[in-house]
């Protein structure tokens, strides 16, 4: 009680105790000068004054300071009005300083994560815009040479409407990996839960990258032999797609004649961890937290000419979230880099 007096009435009591002595001060030569008067009739007067005082300014201040208040508790949804109505508002200048610190920072976060969500909207645009473009230009430019004239020569016809070709496929395919990761997103996209070999999937990987591994000279291996299937729980084609873009990304940006590794580990709690391994360029400690953005290049310069659409690493994170899964990051600057995800076992493993 004594703290919530202290806090509450404490402006009105101090109030009241000036107002008090002055009136005593002013009274109390009066009282010495004019006789007739009884003097206990002062200090009654005195103490009638004090507490007159205290309750006209206390309720004074209170219905002063809840009404502005209250509105500024309307306009920002400083609380809500539960609130308002729950707790009686005083003149503790303290506490409602505190409350408005702690809105402001609050505020202060919201404003912070807002600029960061306008930074990477603006990159991400720049990013589409570009990743769109080159193609786009290229058709155009290939298409236009054509119409000026090529036309007539069969063989730089072919030639140009080949490539043009090509640029309609990757346009083709980088909004095909956004219409997926729009799906992921909004869960539209229906996974097909299975029982499968992850060993099996894994090798069906390997003979879909085979060629383009061995045109870098790399070997892509297991750690070692799996001679019994490894029986997960998922959907094995979107996992499928999962192996097969980190492995590819690891083929993109692998050392030359290097090796990409995978293996398959056992968890705790019915769950294994697939791992994918290589002993390329690696890749720096500041780039890690944003690799999974979509169209995000560590190598703004020279990436793009490796192709994909930018957005591989985005739907791999997506898929295996969608899973309720994890990947990470491992990388050493230099020495190469692991991506690994967890995957829930079969309920027969």
């Amino acid at each position: 009680m004594a703290t919530r007096f202290k806090k509450s009435y404490k402006f009105a009591f101090k109030s009241a105790i000036i107002i008090a002595f002055f009136f005593f001060l002013v009274m109390t030569p009066l009282v010495l000068y004019f006789d007739g008067t009884p003097k206990w009739l002062y200090v009654v007067q005195g103490i009638l004054m004090f507490f007159i005082t205290f309750f006209i300014l206390q309720y004074r201040t209170e219905y002063f300071i809840y009404k502005r208040i209250q509105k500024i508790y309307k306009n920002v949804t400083f609380l809500e009005h539960a609130d308002i109505r729950a707790k009686a508002v005083t003149t503790d200048m303290k506490t409602l300083t505190e409350e408005i610190q702690k809105f402001a920072k609050s505020k202060k976060i919201e404003i912070e994560s807002l600029q960061v969500r306008e930074e990477y909207r603006r990159e991400f645009l720049g990013n589409i815009s570009h990743e769109l473009k080159t193609p786009l230009f290229t058709i155009q430019s290939y298409l236009e040479t054509l119409l000026d004239g090529a036309i007539e020569d069969l063989s730089v016809r072919d030639h140009y409407l080949e490539r043009a070709n090509r640029g309609v496929e990757r346009l083709i395919y980088i909004v095909k990996d956004l219409d997926m990761i729009s799906k992921l997103e909004s869960g539209d996209l229906h996974l097909n839960f299975e029982v499968f070999d992850i060993v099996e999937t894994v090798q069906n990987a390997f003979y879909l990258l085979e060629y383009k591994a061995k045109k870098r000279g790399i070997s892509l291996i297991f750690d070692m032999k799996y001679a019994q299937p490894i029986l997960v729980f998922g959907d094995k084609e979107r996992i499928g797609q999962v192996i097969t873009n980190l492995i590819d990304n690891s083929i993109k940006y692998g050392k030359e004649k290097g090796t990409t590794e995978v293996s398959i580990e056992d968890l705790v709690n019915q769950k294994l961890i697939v791992r994918i391994t290589d002993n390329g360029e690696g890749i720096k400690k500041e780039n890690i937290p944003r690799l999974f953005e979509r169209f995000y290049r560590i190598d703004k310069s020279g990436s793009r000419e490796i192709g994909g659409s930018g957005l591989g690493l985005s739907i791999v994170k997506h898929i295996v979230e969608a899973h309720d899964e994890h990947i990470y990051v491992e990388s050493s600057y230099g020495y190469g880099s692991e991506f690994s995800f967890t995957l829930e076992k079969a309920p027969s493993a």
